[in-house]
């Protein structure tokens, strides 16, 4: 979905967390795409009549297995992919229940400590949004 003349790309995402079953530490979901070789959050295109925090909890489960209790909003990113202006909204969202299961689109996710997801992300700008969820006061 496109902002009505100027062609930006519209998308969604969410940095999806949890507690760590083991020790109760705070674990960061990151995903693997095959097709670019990268590790970011998971995130997608608004579809058309999509509110973009629907589109960032459907781009969740159908790349992570994971259904999402949303949060605050996290920083929107705006950047440039494939010569066109891309704008990324975001939202803090804790994993609730799901299981991943391995897609042609995302063939890994990875649970990781905020600062070993903050060194696995590919995309420095991605790195933003992890401070941004540490400094969440609703985080429990």
């Amino acid at each position: 979905m496109s902002t009505p003349g100027d062609g930006t790309v519209q998308a969604a995402g969410c940095v999806l967390w949890r507690r760590s079953p083991v020790d109760g530490g705070l674990q960061i979901c990151l995903v693997h795409r095959p097709k670019h070789d990268d590790w970011s959050h998971p995130k997608g295109k608004v579809e058309r009549g999509e509110e973009p925090l629907a589109a960032a909890l459907r781009e969740v489960e159908e790349e992570t297995g994971y259904t999402a209790a949303p949060g605050p909003a996290l920083p929107t990113l705006r950047y440039v992919a494939n010569g066109r202006p891309k704008q990324v909204r975001y939202w803090a969202a804790e994993a609730v229940a799901g299981a991943f299961t391995p897609t042609d689109e995302v063939d890994r996710i990875l649970w990781l400590s905020p600062a070993a997801a903050r060194l696995r992300l590919t995309q420095s700008r991605d790195r933003a949004l992890i401070d941004a969820l540490l400094d969440t006061p609703h985080l429990p």
